[in-house]
């Protein structure tokens, strides 16, 4: 685990995010495709809102898409809550080798996403907070 530094940007993102949705945020990440918001366990309700209603207008007011995300201590719950809605079968943690089990090829290519982009955003996140060595998609 490396420790977290944030830009003044992300300060910005992390202060609007919790004065409009009351929730609180473990960690904020940006990257090209967009913002990675990390909210402590059981305050993804009141993140999201309504029928998506903070999530819509915080994606709005910075003008990128955004992903919440709820925080885990568990690395496989970790993991299931960040693919979402992406339905997986298993998480197995092996030996800090973490295997992740789609039930089709399709699922397995939205996990993976084109280049790798989305396998690489997940497994930067995940290193972040546990101590694993690499994720597999199966």
């Amino acid at each position: 685990m490396n420790k977290i530094k944030y830009n003044i940007d992300l300060m910005k993102y992390i202060s609007l995010f919790e004065s409009l949705t009351n929730a609180q945020v473990k960690d904020c990440i940006e990257n090209e495709l967009q913002i990675i918001f990390i909210v402590n366990e059981n305050e993804i309700g009141k993140a999201i809102g309504k029928n998506g209603i903070n999530a819509k207008k915080i994606s709005n007011l910075i003008k990128k898409p955004i992903k919440i995300v709820e925080f885990s201590s568990d690395v496989s719950q970790f993991i299931k809550n960040f693919v979402y809605p992406v339905q997986i079968k298993e998480v197995r943690n092996q030996d800090n080798l973490v295997t992740i089990v789609g039930p089709d090829t399709k699922t397995r290519g939205m996990l993976i996403g084109r280049d790798a982009k989305n396998l690489e955003t997940l497994k930067s996140v995940v290193k972040r907070y546990f101590t694993i060595n690499d994720i597999k998609v199966m």
